[in-house]
Parts: C-alpha cells; structure tokens; sequence
C-alpha cells in the first residue's frame, strides 16, 4: 500500500466539499450594510429645497407663554400667583389671554384634592370658550429594583 507524505493513503479517499456555510462572514456584512444604511437614511429625507417668499405676517401658531391656573389642597384658586375665586376664574383668564380662546391654559392640582373639584374648574375654564385646557402632573421618581 502506498503512503503519501501526509502518512494516509493517497488513493481511494477524495476530499468531498464541506456542506456548511460560514455564517460569521455573512453577519459581518449585514451588520456594515445595516450601519450605512441607518447613517445615511436621515440625509436623503430631506425634501425638495424651495425658495419661499417672504412675508411681513406673523406666524400662526405664536408659541405663547401659556397660563398657569393652579388649586391648593384648601381648595384655593389661583391663576399664576394671584389668589381667585371660581366666580372670577373664567373673567381673569379671559384677560389674561387677551380674549383668545386658544390659548394654552395648564391647570395644576395638588394629588389630595377631590377629582370632581378638579373637574369642576376644568368644566368652567372650558365653557368659558377656552379649547386648550391641560392637566399637569409630576413624573414619578423611579425606585431601583
């Protein structure tokens, strides 16, 4: 029997392809792909570029200063730091948004309160006319687990 210098017979035994696939070069090009592809995508959003005319008007949705109507745990009303009654609320506003009725008006509450009081000041701000009444809240603190 013949010996080839690998010491195993040379004859008889061929040397048949591997049947698996290397993935780990296959990943590595997606994961280049995928990168390139997130970087670039935000710049090729960009729109049509236009020329737009210039106007003297002003803008439609002024980013005013809104409104802070807030209520104490003693059931005290106050619209920013001035105490008012609920009868007066709706008038008070009225000037403090100089007669628009768009305009932001954000109602603080202290947590122990009554929600039907709540809802109650809400129902008078927007019968008043008023269209963009919100609540504020606090975001809870985050306990570690």
């Amino acid at each position: 029997m013949a010996m080839s210098a690998g010491g195993g017979p040379s004859r008889g035994r061929r040397r048949r392809p591997a049947s698996e696939i290397n993935v780990t070069p296959l990943v590595d090009v997606m994961l280049v792909l995928l990168i390139i592809f997130m970087v670039t995508a935000p710049m090729m959003t960009s729109g049509v570029n236009v020329d737009l005319p210039k106007t003297d008007a002003s803008p439609l949705n002024a980013d005013t200063k809104p409104i802070t109507v807030s209520m104490k745990p003693d059931g005290g009303i106050y619209l920013g730091d001035d105490p008012v009654s609920p009868e007066q609320l709706v008038d008070r506003l009225r000037q403090a948004s100089e007669n628009d009725p768009t305009h932001r008006i954000f109602v603080r509450a202290d947590a122990h309160i009554d929600y039907g009081r709540v809802m109650e000041v809400m129902g008078r701000i927007t019968s008043g006319g008023f269209t963009h009444v919100a609540l504020l809240a606090q975001q809870p603190t985050q306990s570690s687990p």
